[in-house]
């Protein structure tokens, strides 16, 4: 079914990336929930909606494409989306009809041409701008919920308080963490949670409850399912630039993932099996928000399966078997996010590897450089990657006519400015 003589591989060897690859992207099954439930949703529904987006989308590419790769809740798209969306007047349902219609106009665009066009409208100096502006604003999110980084009256910001346990615990969560990264071992954010825990519970700072087993459940069940009532909410609500933040990171971070595993598994990346890979994405994001998550990518972290081996769907069937079991222990893994020095250091140490492709800017071009640069600080100063967006997209094509490139700027690129210029000064 998976070829697996035609990719020499073995069932052994699949099963072996699998595991690899669960305990590598396993952290994000602990700190989705915990994200999302900063924004009123309950830890059960948002755990399990998380299990059933990365079941779903991981299903498909595996199916589909036979790829090695799996889908998950995108780190930063979560943040974002509970810290940044859901305010006001937009409550959590109201904001997953805006991942809800997303996850279908990208399931639209992968049928079509149209997705390669709107990804080669984007200058690539804005693509690396919006990846790192979103890791500074998950590690200011990880600072900020471990105590690192606290409110202040006139700066905004200061330090917090390094005598408080949380700090401290974090600040060895971060030290574990980096030191296991620079050993290079596998699942090192999983496996320093794990080390962290151990010393919250030792320290008082984690306790769990009488029941560590539950069978899994949805309280609320579906959240939404119609696309008429989703797109309807868009509108009242006014969230056009929410749903097209949400569809031009997915495009770059799906592309840009997709693109580097299989370079590095050595495979295929025909057009055709490209496209079934992006109906994947599309079908874990959509599945994932009927039921209570924020979008989900193809995880960079699939690299550690494929490191191990892993060439061909099975490696992710292993991956979905596995996080089934994972479903059932959610009164853990409530318990684990419950402490913000546990889950803070991941997402510090997420966002420090997503910020690197700040070095990839043409930073000797002017024109390039600014908007690239408003980009990158506006996104995790306004806690909005829509805002970021918005920046640098007008921007840059004014600096380009200024310099005469007016012709370089693709005509696509014209027509977002005038969208977010209506997001930004008419909304």
């Amino acid at each position: 079914m998976f070829n697996l003589s035609k990719y020499g591989t073995n069932v052994k060897q699949e099963v072996l990336a699998g595991i690899t690859t669960f305990f590598t992207f396993a952290y994000i099954l602990v700190i989705n929930p915990k994200i999302l439930s900063d924004a009123g949703i309950s830890f059960d529904q948002a755990f399990m909606a998380t299990i059933i987006a990365t079941i779903a989308g991981t299903a498909a590419m595996a199916l589909l494409a036979n790829y090695p790769i799996i889908i998950a809740p995108a780190m930063g798209m979560n943040a974002y989306f509970a810290y940044a969306v859901v305010q006001g007047d937009v409550t959590y349902k109201v904001a997953f009809a805006a991942v809800f219609v997303t996850g279908l106009i990208f399931l639209i665009l992968s049928l079509t041409s149209f997705r390669k066009k709107l990804i080669e409208a984007i200058p690539d100096s804005l693509k690396h701008a919006i990846a790192a502006g979103i890791g500074l604003f998950i590690a200011f999110i990880g600072l900020r919920l471990s105590g690192i980084i606290v409110d202040h009256p006139n700066n905004l910001v200061t330090i917090g308080d390094f005598h408080s346990p949380a700090v401290r615990l974090t600040l060895a969560g971060i030290v574990i963490a980096a030191i296991l990264m620079t050993l290079n071992v596998r699942g090192a954010l999983f496996v320093s949670m794990l080390v962290t825990a151990v010393i919250a519970f030792l320290t008082g700072q984690l306790k769990f409850g009488d029941q560590l087993v539950q069978v899994p459940h949805l309280p609320e069940g579906i959240i939404t399912f119609n696309p008429i009532t989703a797109v309807s909410d868009i509108i009242e609500y006014g969230l056009y630039g929410v749903v097209f933040s949400f569809l031009l990171v997915l495009l770059f971070d799906t592309t840009g993932a997709l693109l580097g595993l299989v370079k590095q598994a050595g495979l295929n990346a025909s057009e055709d099996r490209f496209g079934k890979a992006f109906v994947a994405d599309a079908i874990g994001g959509t599945t994932g928000a009927m039921f209570g998550t924020s979008p989900t990518a193809a995880t960079i972290e699939s690299s550690a399966g494929i490191a191990a081996g892993g060439r061909t769907g099975l490696t992710g069937i292993v991956v979905i078997v596995l996080t089934i079991i994972t479903a059932f222990f959610s009164p853990v893994i409530a318990s684990l996010s419950s402490v913000a020095a546990i889950t803070a250091p991941s997402l510090i140490i997420v966002g420090s590897l997503m910020a690197k492709s700040i070095r990839d800017i043409e930073w000797d071009e002017f024109e390039e450089a600014l908007p690239a640069f408003l980009t990158v600080i506006s996104i995790p100063l306004t806690s909005s990657i829509a805002n970021g967006i918005a920046i640098g997209f007008l921007l840059y094509p004014l600096l380009k006519i200024a310099r005469g490139k007016a012709k370089e700027v693709p005509f696509l690129l014209y027509v977002f400015a005038v969208l977010f210029g209506c997001h930004l000064f008419l909304g």
